[in-house]
Parts: C-alpha cells; sequence; structure tokens
C-alpha cells in the first residue's frame, strides 16, 4: 500500500507537464514541490500523526543518541536518492522527503534545476552514512531537485559514521529519545550484540530502572562471591543466570502474556517481586504470589 506522501507525490505528477523551457519546468517542479509539503504536513495532521513524522532527521541529534565511535571517508558513491533523510544544519528548510518547506529557498531551487535541465553538470554531493542512513552535508538543493525529478541515484563523496548502537528504527527525531537512553542502559550494561538484541525497552526511562536493577544485582553478587566482578562480568551473568530463566520460567507460567518485551516482563516480574516480598529470590511461592498478580492485572 502507497504512503500519503506517495500518493501525493503521484497525483501531482499526473497532473504536471513539462513546457520545454527550461526556466519554467524548474518554476513548475519548485512549485509542485511545495505544494506536495504543504498538502502532507496537512494529512499527517488530519490523521492525528506525531508532529515531528514529517522532519528531517537532524544528523547531530541523531549521531549523540546513537554514540560516535568513530569514522570512515568511503570516496564517490552512486547513493539511493530515497535513503538521504537527514541534514548537518538544514533542518528547517526541507521536509523528510527534501521538499521545500518555505519560498526562500527558491531562487537558487529554480537556478541549479534550471541548469541541469539545460545539460550543465552538477558536482557530486557530499553525505554522512549512517547505518543505511544518508544526512546531506551539502548539496541539499540538488538532492531536493533529484527527487523531484525522480532520479533513483546521486552522485555523492560518501563518509561514513560508526556508532555505538545500531540507527534501525529511527523514523522521526522523538525516536531519538529512545536511542539516548538505549545507548546509556548499554554504557552501564555492556551486554554482547546478541545478548542486547534480546533486551529491548519500549519505554525510554525503564532502560534507567533496568539498568539500576542489573547494577544492584550485580552488587548483591559481588557481596556473595566476595570478589569483584568488572560491568561487562555483571551484564554477561546477568543476562544468564538471572534475565533468561526469570523469563522463560515466568512465559511457562503465562504470566503476563501481554507483554510482548521480554525486558518489560522481567521488569514487571522484579518490581511486582519486590513489592510483594521485599527481597530479591526467585522461586515457586514468587513465582505462584506473581501469577496471582497478574490476574489481578487483569480485571
Amino acid at each position: 500500500m502507497c504512503s500519503p506522501d506517495h500518493r501525493i507525490a503521484r497525483y501531482a505528477d499526473r497532473v504536471a507537464r513539462d513546457t520545454g523551457f527550461p526556466a519554467a519546468d524548474a518554476g513548475n517542479d519548485f512549485s509542485r514541490m511545495r505544494r506536495q509539503a504543504e498538502l502532507s504536513r496537512l494529512v499527517h495532521w488530519m490523521r492525528r500523526q506525531p508532529a515531528d513524522i514529517n522532519e528531517i532527521l537532524p544528523f547531530e541529534e541523531v549521531v549523540a543518541a546513537l554514540g560516535r565511535t568513530g569514522e570512515s571517508p568511503l570516496g564517490l558513491q552512486q547513493v539511493q536518492v530515497r535513503s538521504i533523510v537527514g541534514s548537518v544544519d538544514r533542518t528547517r528548510d526541507f521536509d523528510r522527503n527534501f521538499r521545500p518547506t518555505s519560498s526562500h529557498v527558491r531562487a537558487r531551487w529554480e537556478r541549479l534545476a534550471t541548469a541541469q535541465r539545460r545539460g550543465e553538470s552538477m558536482p557530486p554531493v557530499e553525505l554522512y552514512r549512517v547505518g543505511s542512513m544518508h544526512f546531506v552535508i551539502d548539496g541539499h538543493h540538488r538532492v531536493s531537485i533529484a527527487i523531484a525529478r525522480h532520479e533513483p541515484v546521486i552522485d555523492a563523496y560518501v563518509t561514513e559514521i560508526r556508532t555505538r548502537i545500531s540507527p534501525d528504527g529511527i523514523n522521526a527525531p522523538s525516536d531519538l529519545i529512545l536511542k539516548d537512553h538505549r545507548r546509556l542502559f548499554l554504557s552501564r550494561v555492556p551486554l554482547a550484540d546478541g545478548q542486547a538484541d534480546a533486551v529491548r525497552l519500549t519505554d525510554p526511562p525503564h532502560y534507567a530502572q533496568l539498568a539500576e536493577a542489573v547494577e544492584a544485582w550485580g552488587f548483591r553478587l559481588t557481596q556473595e562471591i566476595g570478589d569483584f566482578l568488572s560491568r561487562p562480568e555483571v551484564a554477561r551473568r546477568w543476562f544468564g543466570e538471572e534475565f533468561l530463566p526469570v523469563v522463560r520460567m515466568a512465559r511457562r507460567a503465562g504470566i503476563r502474556a501481554d507483554i510482548d518485551s521480554d525486558a518489560e516482563l522481567y521488569l514487571w516480574l522484579a518490581g511486582e517481586r519486590y513489592r510483594l516480598f521485599r527481597r530479591h529470590i526467585w522461586d515457586d511461592a514468587v513465582f505462584e504470589q506473581l501469577s496471582d498478580a497478574a490476574r489481578r492485572y487483569r480485571r
């Protein structure tokens, strides 16, 4: 099924016709892109979608949320235009689909578009790559024109940015809050990649709560064995000796089957256990009480 933005663009293109005059056609392209931007904004508002869903992604905020670890120049490449979703410094001039958000960029946009229609060559744009996403350093107008002309690829000098956590799942600036909390959690609880993938939360503050629970578990373990444990060792042992067994027992018992996330389920179990017993053990009596609490919760 087509998204609202694709339907808007498809309708606008059906009614657009080139005149054969480069300057006039460039002006028509700009006007069409502006209409699409305004119509898309109105559609998202009428559907009560998040206010930032149509905003271009800000590079610095994305990288700060993910944790920058390094970069590598990749040289000149052909990049899929649809993968360009963000900007280093022009987040107010274009929307998520690089349609102009106001008319103040019109003069430069039309000048470049006219030159392209006359066959003049354009220099490659400059992009940062974060995962599968690209962010414009230089060449915002050229990217916007490429979209207006339905060009699938664009020449670009690309620099790849490496980050601590994956950028997957970022669709709007509001998603960065969850990513930032997850990055901080993994700095406190440095799980291995496969283990980290199994521990995902949907509420950003829950990451801080879970980190505190893991650190408290690690402190009790060091007291029990009488030896210091590093953060990676605490994370590894918590995942294997606490998290997995508890979640598996709860799933087998059918406790809170309405919670899809194992990490969210563990947080609920740990919180209810402490509320009911004020102690940190797992046994049959605890799970029986938790089963009763879960049944009362559903009523």
